[in-house]
């Protein structure tokens, strides 16, 4: 009876050795099935590189914004503290030329001196809202295509404001962003050329450079960049000039 069982047993083991499928070999030797896992772990290992190429260039593009909103919350508080200031000078000037005149009795003259005054801060208050506006738009609202017609309308109304640098800066990038190449060179072109002593001006020339790259200038985006590394060194605006310059062949 043993016997007999480990018989069964045999044979059966036996038909399940010549029932199992050889695996079906290609030309070269190596097994279809062996390939085919090959393959499979190759793709996977290409979807997941794109995958993290993709999370990256999305960070790189969200660094990006946050940099543009820091700047432009720096720019925002230097803005009210040169407010407070200029303020802070007009009324010493007005109450040094209001006891003056008071001194020498012309009460009259110590009125019309008011009246003009008073008026002079409501046009200055005009524009400095004006900007702030504009300001408010791309920090606050995030409305970044009304804040490009808010910003050319500033500076139609007051091309020689102390403004002006920021407000075609913000300009000249806001129009960047959107791919307006000749809108963005001529804005930080005016920058550049007609501020020469703005703090705009070394990310203009970078700007500049960039634009100029894009267009396949690489001779003109060079000469930008060297000039930002020349005239602003340890900036930067100069090490970004540097890592742009690098970039080119």
């Amino acid at each position: 009876m043993q016997r007999l069982t480990l018989s069964i047993l045999s044979l059966s083991l036996a038909a399940a050795v010549n029932a199992a499928p050889a695996p079906v070999e290609d030309a070269s030797g190596q097994s279809s099935q062996y390939g085919s896992s090959k393959t499979e772990q190759l793709q996977r290992m290409l979807n997941a590189s794109n995958r993290v190429q993709l999370e990256m260039q999305n960070r790189i593009d969200a660094l990006q914004q946050e940099v543009l909103d820091l700047r432009g919350i720096t720019e925002q508080q230097s803005y009210q503290l040169q407010q407070m200031q200029n303020r802070q000078r007009q009324i010493y000037d007005e109450i040094s030329r209001l006891s003056d005149q008071l001194a020498a009795g012309g009460t009259a003259a110590v009125a019309a001196g008011a009246g003009s005054a008073a008026a002079a801060g409501i046009s200055s208050l005009s524009e400095a809202d004006t900007y702030q506006a504009a300001v408010n738009l791309v920090l606050k609202e995030k409305e970044y295509d009304k804040a490009i017609p808010a910003f050319e309308s500033f500076l139609a109304q007051y091309p020689q404001s102390s403004f002006a640098a920021n407000a075609n800066y913000w300009l000249g990038q806001l129009l960047f962003n959107k791919s307006d190449l000749a809108g963005a060179e001529a804005a930080f072109t005016r920058v550049n050329k007609d501020f020469p002593k703005s703090s705009k001006r070394a990310d203009s020339l970078v700007k500049l450079g960039m634009i100029a790259a894009r267009q396949n200038q690489n001779s003109v985006a060079k000469g930008f960049y060297q000039q930002v590394l020349s005239e602003y060194a340890n900036s930067a605006a100069a090490r970004l000039a540097q890592q742009q310059l690098d970039k080119l062949p």
